[in-house]
């Protein structure tokens, strides 16, 4: 069994706390979440568009939030969105990810201890990291990842900032939302004490529930 996770860099480049925008419940974020992740793996393209969209927001490494005259920090600024359109540009459309209940319960379980805590990263307090968490809740073959993000809490931004992956040198968090071998994935989403909100997907090639 493999695993590949990618968490810290969305932490790093974006660790401001979060700042009050529009947005669903957050019990509902985990799904629209997931769907905004097949759209981009089916519409590539479509995507790329988003991505310059947010590209206008920009002023040299600093971006406003929307709605707000907030400016938020990035690490690479324009050039990572750049490169981000250009993977998107080349990449092949990929089948969507079926929804997995176990996978999703693996996520919240994480979402319920970091959210009371403001811990952050893949380890529990039990010691165990992804996969000891994953196995709590059913069995896999092939691989599994994990993709966490403590900010922002409106669908869109989230993955685009997920595909962008500022400051991330193997863009990981990237790799594992257009991973081919994937075909299933979970995500939860919820409060954080030191962010506002967190969102943890989970993924794998086939998961069986316990």
């Amino acid at each position: 069994m493999k695993f590949l996770i990618a968490c810290i860099g969305l932490l790093a480049c974006f660790c401001t706390p979060l700042i009050s925008q529009a947005a669903s419940p957050q019990e509902d974020l985990g799904e629209q979440v997931l769907e905004e992740i097949n759209l981009a793996r089916a519409e590539p393209l479509q995507y790329a568009d988003y991505i310059r969209e947010w590209r206008k927001r920009f002023k040299g490494k600093y971006y406003q939030l929307p709605g707000t005259s907030f400016l938020r920090q990035t690490r690479e600024g324009i050039a990572a969105m750049n490169e981000a359109i250009e993977f998107l540009n080349q990449q092949k459309p990929l089948p969507p990810l079926n929804w997995s209940p176990g996978l999703a319960a693996a996520a919240a379980e994480l979402i319920r201890e970091q959210g009371k805590t403001g811990a952050t990263g893949h380890e529990d307090r039990k010691g165990g990291g992804t996969t000891e968490r994953i196995k709590r809740h059913g069995t896999w073959e092939g691989k599994v990842g994990e993709n966490i993000a403590y900010v922002p809490n409106e669908s869109r931004l989230l993955v685009m900032q997920l595909i962008v992956d500022d400051g991330v040198p193997d863009r990981g968090h990237r790799k594992n939302l257009f991973n081919s071998h994937f075909k299933e994935a979970g995500v939860a989403c919820g409060p954080h004490t030191r962010f506002g909100t967190m969102c943890v997907a989970d993924f794998s090639a086939r998961f069986k529930d316990k």
